[in-house]
């Protein structure tokens, strides 16, 4: 009998969970945090702190709660956020406007499950996402405090919190600067940012069209049509939506992935997450969006590594992943993240009956 998308991504939860999820510094008592690594390399150090990666578990967790409510995992999600203050020094943000708006919208999604900590996380995130912008290079937000890159990957999130928060005006003005600047008129794809010198003018343009900056711009135009309800956001994602068809999912449909693992593992799974919002949102886009997130959740899970622990993914979804290792991606909490992203969304598209 074929496994439902719901009780594979259950396994995948089960087998992430199992490998990465561990109290802080091994030890404390009522938190929980994400190992980047498993199997755990040795000699063990603190870093790197990899921030946004906790933010996406925390995304993940959700997605999961709202697929099978438990009071054991919304447990782990008010400890985790709770744990990510703790290891970051007790500061809710830090000088990356692109790590910050992925925690705020996990914080957000995660709503009430956060219990006391999520509305001060969310006031802090908010104000460092509104002191971040500024007219340089005709207006979005900063990468990083103190930097000249401007880039899709922290104004999409940060336009999409700031919608659903109710924050309209600053949301489009960040969004129409996404599709007035980065979004290449030639293909139709997002670009990843621009390099602005201090007299404010754009001196480069950073030109890769990365997965997860599709994902977030097609987020915020999503988001802004809801809330919104002027024409050019849904215009604008289905703009975008025929170009991820015809220019970057390939023949087969599979969203492809990257030569490493690191922060490009998450790459995959947060396009895959804006397209089932995409097609949850706005009904018009299902058909396609549905296509590509179930063409790359079948080649996915027919890749996969079949380990006692769980299943393993590869960081790209076309090719067979291998056993988790020293060097190798796979034994990244990103890439690992990625894939259980993508099978959240393909449950998602299931309940629907897509």
């Amino acid at each position: 009998m074929t496994q439902s998308w719901a009780d594979r991504a259950a396994a995948v939860e089960r087998a992430v969970t199992g490998r990465h999820l561990r109290r802080l510094a091994g030890v404390l008592p009522g938190t929980r945090i994400g190992r980047i690594r498993w199997p755990r390399p040795t000699p063990i150090r603190p870093w790197p702190w990899h921030y946004w990666w906790q933010a996406h578990l925390l995304d993940c967790l959700v997605d999961a709660e709202l697929r099978a409510p438990s009071p054991r995992r919304a447990a782990d999600i008010a400890a985790l956020v709770r744990s990510v203050q703790l290891r970051n020094f007790g500061r809710w943000t830090n000088d990356y406007y692109d790590d910050i708006a992925w925690f705020g919208l996990a914080v957000q999604r995660a709503g009430s499950l956060t219990r006391r900590s999520g509305p001060r996380a969310l006031a802090a995130v908010s104000a460092q996402l509104r002191a971040g912008w500024t007219h340089h290079g005709g207006g979005g937000i900063w990468w990083r405090r103190g930097d000249d890159f401007k880039n899709a990957p922290a104004n999409g999130p940060a336009a999409i919190l700031l919608a659903r928060d109710g924050r309209v005006e600053l949301a489009a003005s960040i969004t129409d600067w996404m599709a007035e600047v980065l979004v290449d008129p030639e293909t139709g794809l997002v670009r990843d940012g621009i390099r602005v010198d201090p007299d404010g003018s754009v001196r480069t343009i950073e030109s890769t069209t990365y997965t997860y900056c599709q994902g977030v711009y097609l987020g915020a135009c999503v988001a802004l049509a809801e809330r919104d309800g002027a024409p050019r956001w849904a215009e604008r994602a289905g703009a975008l939506l025929d170009a991820l068809t015809t220019r970057m999912a390939g023949p087969d449909g599979v969203i492809p992935g990257y030569d490493d693992g690191g922060d490009g593992g998450l790459f995959n799974g947060i396009l895959a997450r804006y397209l089932v919002d995409a097609a949850r949102r706005l009904p018009a886009l299902a058909p396609a969006a549905h296509r590509i997130v179930l063409a790359s959740a079948d080649a996915a899970w027919a890749g996969r590594a079949k380990l006692a622990a769980g299943p393993v993914f590869a960081h790209d979804w076309r090719r067979l992943a291998r056993r988790p290792g020293p060097g190798t991606p796979e034994a990244d909490l990103s890439v690992q993240l990625s894939g259980w992203m993508l099978l959240e969304a393909a449950a998602d598209v299931e309940r629907a009956g897509g």
